[in-house]
């Protein structure tokens, strides 16, 4: 299992780092807390990725 920071997450997506933020604190995305460091499994992300999917699925 790998876990990455918030900034790694913000640069694969294209996004900035408040909007990783925000997903975490809607509950959008799901992460971990480590002492003071926010952290974001790969299982976490490949979850987010797909809910997207279902939602853009949904839309057709």
């Amino acid at each position: 299992m790998e876990a990455y920071k918030v900034e790694q997450v913000a640069k694969l997506l294209n996004v900035g780092r408040d909007t990783i933020y925000g997903l975490i604190r809607s509950g959008q995305l799901k992460s971990v807390k480590i002492g003071k460091l926010r952290r974001i499994t790969d299982q976490q992300l490949a979850s987010f990725l797909a809910s997207l999917e279902e939602s853009n699925d949904s839309d057709l």
